[in-house]
C-alpha cells in the first residue's frame, strides 16, 4: 500500500506544542482561526467528559434497565464522537505534516495520542473535585483520595511524551502513521 505523504501534496503543517494543546483542554470556549488540532482535542474533552458523566450515571444501583439503555447508547455514540474527532486529527496530520522516508515510525496516530492526553486531563481533573462543565445535579463533584496525584503524574509523562513526539517529527527522526 502506497502512503501519500503531506510533501508530495505541498503540506507544511506545524504540530502545536504541548503548552497549546493543554490549554486547548482547559479552555472550554472555541477560538476562532485556532488550529484544526488544537479544536479537535477540545472536542475530545467534551466527549471524555460526557463519557465519564454516563459512565458514573449507569452505577447508579436505582437505575431502570431502560435508562441503563440510554447510558449504554449514549456511550457508544460518544465512542463513535471521539473516532471521528481522531481521524479528523489523523487526516489532517496525513495533509499537513511532512514525513521523511525512513524515519522511525511512531506506534500510535496523534488522533490517538491526543485522545489518550484528553481522557487523562478529564481524569486528573476529576480526581482533584474540578467540576466539569455542565456536571448535572446528580453528578458528584469531589475529590478522590491519593488518586489526584497519580493522575496528574501520568498525565505529565503523556504531555513530555508529546511534546518529545513532535520535535522529533518537525526533525524528522520520527514519522506519523497514516491510514
Amino acid at each position: 500500500m502506497t502512503t501519500a505523504y503531506a510533501r508530495d501534496r505541498g503540506g507544511t503543517g506545524a504540530l502545536p506544542p504541548v503548552s497549546e494543546l493543554l490549554g486547548a483542554f482547559r479552555s472550554m470556549a472555541e477560538v476562532t482561526g485556532e488550529h484544526p488540532v488544537l479544536t479537535a482535542a477540545r472536542a475530545l474533552v467534551h466527549c471524555h467528559r460526557a463519557r465519564r458523566a454516563a459512565h458514573l450515571d449507569g452505577r447508579d444501583p436505582h437505575i431502570s434497565g431502560a435508562e441503563l439503555a440510554d447510558r449504554t447508547r449514549r456511550l457508544a455514540e460518544l465512542d463513535g464522537e471521539r473516532d471521528n474527532l481522531v481521524a479528523r486529527i489523523d487526516n489532517w496530520v496525513a495533509d499537513n505534516v511532512e514525513h521523511r522516508d525512513g524515519a522511525s515510525l511512531h506506534t500510535e496516530t496523534l488522533g490517538a495520542v491526543i485522545d489518550r492526553m484528553a481522557g487523562k486531563w478529564v481524569a486528573a481533573q476529576d480526581a482533584l473535585g474540578f467540576p466539569a462543565d455542565d456536571p448535572g445535579p446528580d453528578t458528584p463533584v469531589g475529590p478522590v483520595p491519593g488518586e489526584g496525584h497519580l493522575h496528574w503524574v501520568r498525565l505529565a509523562e503523556l504531555a513530555d511524551g508529546y511534546q518529545d513526539l513532535i520535535i522529533d517529527i518537525a526533525e524528522h527522526r520520527r514519522r506519523l502513521p497514516v491510514f
